[in-house]
């Protein structure tokens, strides 16, 4: 006969056996698990990019759309073009400097900075023209230096590659009308020759003042003519000088 078993070994055979059911049930219980997941919530496989082929059978190459955020300022827009986007020309700088003012507002500038700086001038030709310190400003030349230095600046502003055949544009290469109307259509010719104008009436109104002082004439009525209509205050100049000659001789 075999002989029987102890009571130590047939507990640790028994206990074994137990293990072994409870892994086979949690196997079994995991695989039904994963086969009742839902379909919509299982991964899918991502499906594989088609590439565009040619007639020939050539591989076309995708065109991948831009990933760089927008700049944050205007002025690295054209250093960052959009995906697909042709450059035309010499490639644009990193930073493009912005005018600080237009055109328009030069141009009312200069008109009333010129127009400003000449008036110390003529009020002291006007209210002390025998004063000493009247004497030493008509004397300067700065203010024709200033005025000649921002009439070259608005000139080269106002420039054009028309400016001399608008002003020459007869075949006797004369100045015409039309021709100068149409320059003056821009507010920084018109402001340019104001400049000029400006220039040119305080030096005949400094030629007066001195001329006066010579001959001992007064001055006051033509040089306030001469600001504003240069011409006439030089002619009333003339005829002063001619009455005060007259009124001398006779005395």
């Amino acid at each position: 006969m075999a002989p029987c078993a102890s009571p130590s070994a047939l507990a640790l055979s028994a206990s074994t056996r137990l293990v072994d059911l409870l892994c086979l049930g949690l196997r079994l219980t995991a695989l039904l698990q994963v086969s009742s997941f839902p379909l919509t919530l299982r991964p899918r496989p991502r499906p594989e990019a088609r590439v565009p082929r040619a007639p020939g059978g050539a591989q076309l190459r995708p065109a991948t759309a831009c990933s760089w955020p927008r700049p944050l300022l205007p002025e690295l827009a054209p250093a960052f073009p959009r995906a697909g986007a042709r450059s035309a020309g010499r490639p644009q700088p990193l930073f493009r400097p912005r005018a600080m003012m237009t055109t328009s507002q030069i141009a009312s500038c200069a008109f009333t900075v010129g127009t400003v700086a000449v008036l110390p001038f003529y009020t002291l030709m006007v209210v002390a023209p025998n004063a000493d310190i009247t004497k030493r400003t008509v004397e300067s030349s700065a203010p024709y230096v200033a005025l000649g230095l921002l009439y070259a600046y608005l000139l080269y502003l106002s420039w054009t590659p028309d400016t001399l055949r608008a002003m020459f544009a007869s075949k006797y290469w004369l100045p015409e009308l039309p021709g100068i109307v149409r320059m003056f259509a821009s507010e920084m010719t018109v402001a340019s020759a104001w400049i000029h104008l400006l220039a040119v009436d305080l030096f005949a109104a400094r030629q007066v003042y001195h001329d006066g002082l010579k001959n001992n004439i007064e001055t006051r009525h033509s040089v306030s003519l001469c600001l504003l209509f240069c011409p006439v205050g030089i002619l009333a100049h003339v005829v002063t000088k001619v009455l005060a000659g007259a009124a001398g001789r006779s005395h």
